[in-house]
């Protein structure tokens, strides 16, 4: 259960050092900056440094192209180093490129989009043996082209005695007829206006040279053309592209972490010409950081303890042994352990690995359990999976001491007598004897779970030099010696039939520890001699103490005998696959294999949800609330961020 030590790290140098000084920072991974101005009290003649990021624009110019032509760049660590000017002049260069191609592509489309409209338009008007552009040229008549509402072409009747309304009709659909209509000049006006108010809609047609038949076949042809030159442009694109890409990856990294480096020039400080820089590193980093900043030059660094920071929470890094680190998502799920608080995730990995495999102890269902978890881990990367994987364990492993597989309450009975020489497996889970057993060590592994956690607790605000809370706490030295006496005497005296509760073991190991818990606030001002802790008004203060007392106890007996649900799902697993089996044997055959395996399957989803959150809401409500905060502040070093969004 570690926290990393953290130290502050204090950098002053001249203002052309910053950036230098950042990208070394940047470089370590693990340097987390700080506003430097929010350090001092006095700030009269500091300022924050202005950020010009001149990185920002090449960069943006970068994602735009890569976003047009629907691309990403892989990212490179270690890319060739260039100069500004070169990276900048790069950036430009290969943008171009990608631009010339990308508007060649656009303008392409574009035509295309065009002719297919200027075709659907002409092929309204297939029918009309008609040279359009000969028709065009004629001085003493006009064309209109068009659609009519059918019920307007009726109304046409209405103007028979007007020679020149008429339309002629060239195709039609449900709605409209397509066709035109053709006036003399002289009578075009008139004409129009009668065609306006029947709904006629004029629809102009350009670039026909010859008969509607003929324009489509020359606009079919000019499609085709189009449709090739896009294919083939796009082509050109991902040449450019695959051509390019390991110089481009390199050039968009290296613009990608300047950007990412020149941006925490916002947390410095400016004094004249001279920079302060502040922020956190691993203690442990410390000489690599001197040494760094050493040949660097013209610069001088500072490292503080925490303790001496006023105001100022230091970040939190968890370092955990492989086996427990996969539990780490369970406890940042919870909330991050400040930086003097004890690290859980090696008694979370225990305890979690532990309850899961009594209360879903069955050897075949745990190995399909660990099967899972692994894909989960290995396919989708899921932090569950590396978790569901021990717990899979855990369930095969008690799954052989409640000798049950799939649901098989015999299925280990040749290990029993040949390897270990017993008669039966050694828990049988539903004999009435063995029901009450398990009920008892459900209530009894709570009790030693919720004493450990208190330990932590007592251990924990040692630590954090929280003594009061530490001696006189529910959780601290006086709550377990009440609460392990309590569980103790009640065991000897009526389980046991050992007398222990006389007048000496109550007084001390119960009347006082709660006095102790009933005084808290009052002693710990007294210990940190401070008179104002002391209760104005007597009176109220042993009735709410009273009452959070009354409370502690309460709790002490529900966190305890919430623990029952450990043995019930023992129970409830075994009951469930006892349903399968009676089913199963309704039928024979293929179908008593199908009910059997469907009915396992169901049990592992859904009493493996039910189990890890069971689990889950033991280790959060009855280990976590008695010695765990999670009010710290996760470890936030400089980092490049993947992908192309990075611009704000």
């Amino acid at each position: 259960m570690s926290v990393v030590p953290v130290s502050m790290l204090s950098v002053i140098g001249p203002l052309d050092k910053l950036n230098e000084v950042i990208n070394f920072c940047g470089n370590s991974k693990v340097f987390q900056p700080e506003n430097a101005l929010s350090f001092y009290s006095d700030t009269k003649g500091l300022k924050t440094v202005e950020v010009n990021n001149i990185y920002r624009a090449p960069l943006e110019n970068m994602i735009r192209v890569a976003k047009e032509v629907g691309k990403e760049y892989s990212e490179k660590e270690d890319s060739d180093k260039m100069t500004d000017k070169e990276l900048f002049d790069a950036s430009v260069k290969f943008s171009k490129g990608l631009d010339r191609l990308v508007k060649k592509k656009q303008q392409l489309r574009e035509n295309l989009s065009d002719t297919v409209a200027l075709k659907q338009k002409i092929s309204h008007f297939v029918g009309l043996d008609l040279n359009f552009k000969e028709i065009i040229k004629c001085q003493f008549i006009k064309i209109r082209l068009g659609r009519l509402p059918k019920e307007s072409k009726e109304k046409l009747n209405e103007y028979k005695d007007n020679p020149y309304v008429l339309f002629f009709t060239a195709t039609e659909d449900e709605k409209y007829e397509w066709g035109l209509y053709i006036s003399p000049v002289d009578h075009v006006e008139e004409v129009d206006m009668i065609f306006s108010k029947l709904y006629f809609e004029r629809l102009r047609v350009y670039g026909i040279e010859t008969t509607p038949e003929n324009q489509i076949i020359v606009l079919q042809d000019k499609i085709e053309k189009l449709k090739n030159k896009i294919n083939q442009t796009e082509n050109d694109i991902i040449d450019y592209w695959n051509r390019n890409k390991e110089f481009a990856d390199s050039v968009f990294s290296q613009l990608k972490k300047l950007y990412t480096y020149c941006d925490v020039q916002k947390y410095a400080a400016r004094y004249n010409n001279s920079f302060i820089l502040m922020g956190w590193i691993p203690k442990s980093e410390k000489s690599k950081f001197e040494k760094g900043l050493e040949q660097i030059g013209d610069t001088e660094c500072a490292f503080d303890n925490p303790d001496s920071i006023q105001n100022h929470t230091p970040p939190t890094i968890l370092k955990n042994k492989k086996f427990f680190k996969p539990f780490e998502y369970f406890v940042d799920m919870y909330g991050m352990p400040a930086y003097k608080e004890v690290d859980p995730t090696a008694f979370v990995s225990l305890t979690y690995i532990l309850l899961f495999g009594i209360m879903f102890g069955d050897f075949g269902n745990g190995l399909v359990l660990s099967i899972a978890g692994y894909l989960m881990w290995k396919l989708k990367n899921m932090a569950l999976g590396k978790i569901l994987i021990p717990c899979g364990v855990s369930s095969m492993l008690f799954g052989v001491l409640f000798g049950s597989c799939f649901g098989y309450e015999d299925a280990f009975d040749g290990l029993y007598h040949k390897v270990f020489n017993l008669p039966s497996k050694p828990i049988s889970v539903m004999e009435p004897q063995t029901t009450n057993n398990i009920i008892y060590t459900a209530v009894a592994i709570g009790f030693v779970l919720v004493a450990i956690a208190m330990l932590i607790n007592i251990y924990s605000c040692f630590r954090r030099r929280n003594l009061a809370k530490a001696i006189f706490g529910a959780n601290g030295i006086c709550g377990f010696v009440f609460y392990v006496s309590l569980v103790a005497g009640i065991v000897c005296q009526l389980i046991l039939a050992i007398p222990v509760m006389n007048i000496f073991y109550i007084i001390f190991l119960l009347i006082l520890p709660l006095l102790g818990i009933l005084f808290e606030p009052v002693l710990d001002g007294l210990m940190r001699k401070d008179k104002s802790a002391l209760p104005e008004k007597w009176g109220e203060f042993f009735m709410q103490s009273f009452f959070e007392v009354f409370e502690v106890c309460l709790s002490y007996a529900t966190n305890t005998i919430s623990f029952l649900r450990v043995g019930a799902y023992v129970l409830v697993h075994t009951g469930m696959l006892m349903v399968v089996f009676t089913l199963a044997e309704m039928t024979s055959g293929v179908m008593n294999i199908l009910i059997v395996a469907l009915g396992n399957l169901i049990v592992i989803v859904l009493e493996g949800l039910l189990v890890g959150i069971q689990v889950l809401r033991l280790e959060f409500y009855e280990m976590f609330s008695r010695f765990y905060d999670g009010d710290g502040e996760p470890f936030s070093p400089i980092k490049v961020p993947r992908g192309l969004e990075i611009i704000k």
